[in-house]
Order: structure tokens, then C-alpha cells, then sequence
């Protein structure tokens, strides 16, 4: 028998040689080697790394592997071969080929079954049987770190490779392409010398696709070479880089962490300039540390200081942010000034100053061009009811520099917020889509105080028309449009519209953690969170809402772009009877939307909150000057036109007239534009209070349908053993509460106290044997669903 054995190092070549050879043994037939080859018609010829012999032995091997009825087995590595090895491959034949151990070989040797951690070690080791051996023999099981012990038994690899090589292995781990020519400049050595390097590599395992190193291989290598060799070869690497205009930031962000690289050094000072601006986009953790980084390491101070703003901005820390924009402003011999006011301007609104946001900007375009100075300001002033400064400072000069999409957007993005304001509704929302596609491109380094995007979907909630909402929020999600500092305020908004259509709990899981938010965003949350416990009829998660919005409303001045909120508190006050201390922010609103001439867009959204206000309340006479003020808004658009007619029914419902076809008319009516849960609300409150059974069953599937809920089978009037169980008043308690209403309600409604009906359902959950909630619906809807 003659064969080859083919696998790479650490494949297993080795181990299955000496197995066959036990076996040989076994049998009784003598294990030869290659310097052995003259007895080897007495037993059969066994050779381990064939790729290490010389001609002199290969040759020989060769005539061996011609004659007929020898024993001979050869392993070798994939290369290099020369030209004897592979004469003798060629005599060998098709070989056995080795590969790398699959996901069930790794947990059968490592005798865990995570799936999770086994498919990080293969990961980490590319499934090479060395390697793997190597982890699992110093790794705890179903922990995912890379033991010290396990990295330094790669010493003796790294050694074969010789200087030449380990400083190639070193390259690639920090970051430089496996490519010849650029490893050759890196090492100092020619393109023709690092062949053979990477060939070495391949076959000794520690590649994998694209010839990069395995990840357990990059870490030993990390850990093996010091850091003075790092560091060198880093440098060298930078300089490169640099050179061709190419990223550095992989190269550099690991250098942060060792002291000697942050001593003065020109080349690693540009470098560490270069890569906090690009860490500003991928990584803005980092940028500030990188531009810190570069001040230690010889770069002027002053000359970074505008954009190491910036990357406290984009980081979150916006109290950093507004200090050091200040300082650039300040100083009239500061470079990339405009860069600081663009940062303080974004803080400040993101801050809900949007009037101080403003004044800036409109400072800066005098003084400081940017791109989009003059549109922001407009936009600002006009959200802080400023009109006329607005329509004269769109009318005054240019914009800064050439027409860039970032002029154009925010441009695009005035106009289209003036519309909504002198204009047409559906004029403006186009205009503002349009702006939001065309700062898409922008990507996530800019900062700016509002995006188009945002403002689209504000108009969009406030006439209506959801889904154009839900897909620019989407796209400007997707695009990353306004950095970091807005995409908060994008997924704010986008979980604004399932709260509109009463999805409570699409909208919880859409809010972002609240410790990351300023103030603008958590007025926003707290709106949100206020919404949910309201819709959910939780009081105490509404009374804890009603605490974070005092202490954020404090914080937020009013401005157009605030009053979706405000309105919501609006009806939270209401429900927990503690309306003093949203008066004042009320009055600001008003002040605010009659300077603005009570545009119609705006003021529709949250005159229908205050009138949900009265009616929770049951104060009809402001219920009826709501409804009186909405006739002047109700030609705007389609949703303050269903407003309008819901406001007139509402009165209706408040003074106890149900007519049910009518209710149920506009109820759809809300629903088809835009205001679903509200819809539903107003069936469900009108079945409340008609005293006609039918219409009140009617109402209240009306309210169920609205809200995406299938008919309930409705059998108070059950008969059987198990209906027994209940009186006829029973049945009537057990019913509403199945449709949702609260025990106050359901008292209301049967003219009983909130108290018996408590009473009420606790015998219902004794006689049914229900030790919980949920268990005692569950069994309702089987006894009163069971029949018609």
C-alpha cells in the first residue's frame, strides 16, 4: 500500500502515523523510517514531514514508492514543495486530506455541549485539531476567554517562522493586509522574501480566509512580541498609511493603551490626530480619547479642541461638548470655529434650548459661514415662534460655500417647516421627505440641531399620515442621518407611532434606555411612558411618568417641536387629577402658537389633547370651547377634520346622547386618520354611557376591532351548569371587565361603586377556583365565550 497524508501543521498527520504505525506493530510488522529504506521490503515505511527532507532522502522515497507491493506512508504539509517532494506526491497519488474538526467533534472532545461556546472555539482556532487541543486544555468550559497558557504554546510556532517572519505575523495582528510588497516595505525586506513567509504560514494552520490570521493566532501574537517591537513596526505601518491618505485607526486605537506610544513622536501624533477623525463616524468612544492622544504626543492643543467637542458630543457627554464649543468660539484665533457653534448649536437644542440653538446659528451666519447656518437658525427661530426673523434671514444672502447636500437639506428643511406653519400640510410633508432623502448622504459625523427626518415625522404624527412617518424614521434610522447625538431622537419618534395606535407594547420595547437620553429625548420618553401607563390604565407607572415629566419640563423650553409631548402630559395631568403644574407650560404653548398665527397643524394635536384633558376631567364646558375651536382648524387637513367631528360627538357622549351608528362612524373615522386608539376610545367611553344594552355591546366590539382586536362571542345570558355558577349580575361584572374596562368604569356604568365591584369579582374568583388574574380571565372568556 502506498498513500499520502496531506493536512497542514497541527492537523493531526503526526497522531494518525503513529496510530497506523501501532497498529503495523500490532500486527507484527516492523515501523520503518526514511533513513531506513533499505529493509523495507521487511515492514512497512512510515515518513512524517516529508516537507522538511532534503533531495537526498526524497529521491530515494520516490523509487521506493514504484515498486510494487511495498508498504509506504508519507505525510507532508500543502508547501512548499520542491521539485523532488513533488515528484514523490506525484508517485504517492490521490492523498488523504485532513481538515479542521466540525462543530460535534469539538464538543465531543471538550465534553461540553453549549453550542454557543463551542462555536466560539472553532471560531477561534478555525478548527485546527492542534489548536483546539491547545484552548480546551487550559479554556474553562462555557467561558469565552483565550487563557494565557494556551497563547504562549505558540512560541515555538512563531519561532519557525524565523525574524522574518515573526515580524510578517506581527504586521498582521496589528492590522496590515497580507499583501507581499507592503509586508516587504513593513519588514525592511524584499516582495520575493515574504513569499515564502506566507506560504509557511499557510501551511502551518495559522491563516484562515483571505489569508488573514486565525484570531488565536493574532492573540498569541499580541502577547508574544513585545511592545517596543509593536510599536516599531506600528509606526512603520502608519507611516504607510499615511503616506497613501488610507484609515489608521486600526492601526493606533490599541496603542492607547500603552504609555510609551503617547510620548512626543510626530509620526504617531498625526496619526492619532488622523484616526479620532475617523473614529468620530465608526467608533466615537474613542475619538476623544485618540485627539487626547494626540495632544500627548506633540500635537498643539488649540488645534484640536473644536474637534474634540465634537467627539464629547457625539459621545454623549454633552456638558464636555458645550465647554470646550465655548472655548472655541470664544477665541477669535481658534481654528474650525464654525465647528464649535455647529456642535454648540446641536447640544443646545438637544438640550430643548432651541431659541439659544437658534440665536447662535444666527450669530454664526454673520460671523462664522457652515454649511446650513442660516436654514438651522431659521428653523430654530420659527420652532420658537419667531416667524418674520425667520422669513427674513431665508430671504437675506446664501448659503455658505458651494450648494452641498447638507445646504441643500437644511434649506429644504426651513422651507418645508415654514409651510407647515403659513402653508399647506401636505406641501410641507413633501418638502421635508425630500430634504430628509437628500441628507442621507451625510452619514453620522454631522452634527446638527434638528434633521429633516425628525421634523417630517413631526408633521406627518400631526396630520396624520403614519406610514410616511414610519418610513422616513426607518431610512434615517438605517443611514445613521444626524449622528449619534439624533438617533435617539429618531427611535424616539418611531416608537411614538404604535403608542398613537394604542400598540403599548411595541411601544415600550422601542424606547431606548432612558440614562442615555438629554433633555429634549427624555421629554420625549416621558411622553412615551406616560402614554403606555395611560393606555394600559397602570396609575402608579402614570404617577411615577408624572414625576419625571415635572423635573424634564423644567429643564425643556416650549418650542413647536415640543408640543406632541406636552400634549400627552397634558391628559397624564389630567388623569391623575394635577393639572397646576402643566398650566404654565400650557400657557407658554398658547403664547408660542399665536405669535405663529395658530397654525392649524400645530395647534390641532394639542388643542385634541387638552380636549381629552376635559373630558377625563368631565369639565364640559372646556370640552365645549375645545370643540368650538377646532371648526376654524378642521378645513387644514384630513385628521384635524375627524378631529373636528370627533370633538362634536364627544360633547354629545359627555351629555349623555349615544347615537351608536354615529359614534361608531367617526370612531373609524379617527381611526382611518391616524388617531386608532383614539378612535377606539371614544367607542369604548360612549358604550359607557348609553343605557341600551344592544348599542353598548355594539360599542364596545366597535372598540374592539378598532384596536386590532377579533370579536368576542359575547353570553351573558349563558345557560348550563357552569353558568350557574354566576348571577345575572355576575355575568354583567365579568363581561365588561373582559372588554377592558377599569372596576371604576364598569361601576359607572352599572351604577355601583368601584368597591363592589371589587367585591364582585373576588367572589367570581372563588367560586371558579382562580388563583390569579390571568387564570380568572382565562376561565371567563371559556364560560362566557362558550355560547351565544
Amino acid at each position: 500500500m502506498v498513500a499520502g497524508i496531506q493536512g497542514a501543521g497541527g492537523f493531526g498527520k503526526t497522531a494518525l502515523l503513529e496510530s497506523i504505525g501501532a497498529t503495523y506493530r500490532e500486527a507484527g510488522v516492523p515501523v520503518l523510517g526514511a533513513r531506513e529504506l533499505d529493509r523495507a521490503d521487511e515492514g512497512a515505511v512510515l515518513v512524517d514531514d516529508a516537507h522538511r527532507l532534503d533531495d537526498e532522502l526524497l529521491r530515494p522515497l520516490c523509487e521506493l514508492a514504484r515498486r510494487p507491493g511495498v508498504r509506504l506512508l508519507v505525510a507532508y504539509r500543502p508547501g512548499p514543495r520542491s521539485e523532488a517532494l513533488g515528484e514523490l506526491i506525484g508517485e504517492l497519488g490521490a492523498p488523504v486530506l485532513l481538515g479542521a474538526l466540525g462543530l460535534e467533534e469539538i464538543a465531543e472532545r471538550s465534553g461540553c455541549n453549549a453550542l454557543d461556546w463551542v462555536g466560539w472555539v472553532q471560531t477561534q482556532t478555525g478548527g485546527v485539531p492542534r489548536y483546539v487541543s491547545r484552548l480546551l486544555a487550559e479554556a474553562e468550559p462555557g467561558r469565552a476567554e483565550l487563557p494565557a497558557r494556551a497563547l504562549d504554546h505558540f512560541q515555538h510556532d512563531l519561532d519557525q517562522l524565523g525574524e522574518t517572519g515573526w515580524k510578517c505575523a506581527t504586521a498582521m495582528a496589528i492590522g496590515a493586509t497580507p499583501h507581499p510588497d507592503l509586508l516587504a516595505a513593513v519588514v525592511g525586506t524584499d516582495g520575493e522574501s515574504i513569499a515564502p513567509v506566507l506560504t509557511a504560514m499557510r501551511s502551518g494552520a495559522m491563516l484562515g480566509a483571505e489569508d488573514a490570521l486565525l484570531p488565536i493566532v493574532r492573540a498569541a501574537v499580541l502577547r508574544l512580541t513585545s511592545w517596543e517591537r509593536r510599536l516599531r513596526i506600528t509606526r512603520k505601518l502608519v507611516e504607510l498609511q499615511l503616506s497613501r491618505g488610507g484609515p489608521v485607526l486600526p492601526l493606533v486605537a490599541p496603542l492607547l493603551e500603552a504609555p510609551m506610544a503617547l510620548l512626543p513622536e510626530a509620526t504617531l501624533a498625526k496619526a492619532f490626530e488622523r484616526a479620532g477623525d475617523e473614529a468620530v463616524q465608526v467608533a466615537p468612544h474613542l475619538a476623544g480619547r485618540l485627539l487626547s492622544a494626540a495632544v500627548s504626543a506633540g500635537v498643539p492643543a488649540s488645534s484640536v479642541v473644536a474637534r474634540q467637542a465634537r467627539a464629547a458630543a457625539v459621545s454623549g457627554d454633552l456638558d464636555e461638548a458645550l465647554r470646550l464649543a465655548d472655548r472655541v468660539i470664544v477665541d477669535e484665533n481658534a481654528p474650525d470655529r464654525e465647528l464649535g457653534v455647529q456642535v454648540a448649536a446641536g447640544v443646545l437644542a438637544h438640550r430643548g434650548l432651541l431659541e439659544r440653538s437658534a440665536e447662535l446659528c444666527r450669530w454664526s451666519a454673520a460671523k462664522l459661514r457652515w454649511p446650513g447656518d442660516r436654514a438651522f437658525a431659521s428653523v430654530g427661530l420659527i420652532g420658537s415662534g419667531r416667524l418674520a426673523e425667520a422669513e427674513e434671514l431665508l430671504q437675506t444672502g446664501d448659503d455658505a460655500g458651494p450648494p452641498t447636500s447638507m445646504t441643500g437639506a437644511a434649506t429644504q428643511m426651513a422651507v418645508g417647516v415654514r409651510e407647515s406653519v403659513v402653508g399647506s400640510a401636505t406641501t410641507a410633508l413633501s418638502t421635508l421627505v425630500r430634504a430628509a432623502s437628500l441628507s442621507e448622504p451625510l452619514g453620522r459625523g454631522v452634527l446638527v440641531p434638528e434633521t429633516p427626518a425628525a421634523a417630517a415625522a413631526l408633521v406627518a404624527l400631526h396630520c396624520g399620515e403614519l406610514d410616511v412617518a414610519q418610513s422616513t424614521l426607518d431610512r434615517a434610522v438605517e443611514t445613521g442621518a444626524g449622528g449619534a447625538l439624533l438617533h435617539n431622537r429618531h427611535r424616539l419618534l418611531s416608537a411614538w407611532l404604535p403608542l398613537v395606535k394604542g400598540d403599548t407594547v411595541t411601544a415600550r420595547a422601542k424606547l431606548p434606555d432612558a440614562a442615555e437620553l438629554a433633555a429634549r429625548d427624555r421629554l420625549m420618553a416621558t411622553a412615551i411612558e406616560a402614554g403606555i401607563a395611560s393606555r394600559d390604565n397602570d396609575m402608579t407607572a402614570l404617577a411615577n411618568a408624572r414625576a419625571q415629566a415635572r423635573q424634564v419640563a423644567a429643564e425643556h423650553s416650549v418650542d413647536l417641536f415640543s408640543l406632541l409631548p406636552l400634549g400627552e402630559l397634558v391628559v397624564a395631568a389630567a388623569r391623575l387629577r394635577d393639572q397646576e403644574w402643566i398650566a404654565p407650560y400650557l400657557d407658554e404653548a398658547d403664547a408660542l402658537l399665536e405669535r405663529l398665527g395658530n397654525p392649524p397643524l400645530w395647534t390641532s394635536m394639542l388643542l385634541w389633547k387638552r380636549l381629552q384633558a376635559a373630558i377625563v376631567l368631565e369639565e364640559v364646558e372646556g370640552a365645549r370651547r375645545c370643540a368650538e375651536r377646532f371648526d376654524a382648524l378642521a378645513h387644514h387637513n384630513a385628521l384635524a377634520g375627524a378631529m373636528a367631528e370627533a370633538a362634536r360627538v364627544w360633547l354629545q357622549v359627555l351629555g349623555g346622547e349615544v347615537d351608536q351608528e354615529e359614534v361608531e362612524r367617526i370612531a373609524r373615522g379617527l381611526h382611518g386618520a391616524g388617531l386608532a386608539w383614539d378612535g377606539a376610545r371614544l367607542a369604548g367611553q360612549a358604550a359607557l354611557r348609553t343605557h341600551d344594552r344592544r348599542a353598548m355591546l355594539s360599542l364596545l366590539e366597535c372598540a374592539r376591532a378598532l384596536q386590532g382586536k377579533p370579536p368576542r362571542p359575547r353570553a351573558v345570558n349563558a345557560t348550563g351548569p357552569e353558568s350557574e355558577l354566576l348571577s345575572e349580575r355576575e355575568k354583567e361584572v365579568a363581561e365588561l371587565v373582559l372588554a377592558g374596562l377599569t372596576y371604576k368604569q364598569v361601576g359607572k356604568r352599572l351604577f355601583i361603586s368601584a368597591k363592589t365591584v371589587e367585591h364582585h369579582i373576588s367572589r367570581i374568583k372563588q367560586r371558579l377556583g382562580s388563583g390569579s388574574r390571568e387564570e380568572l380571565l382565562t376561565r371567563l372568556r371559556e364560560l362566557l365565550g362558550n355560547q351565544d
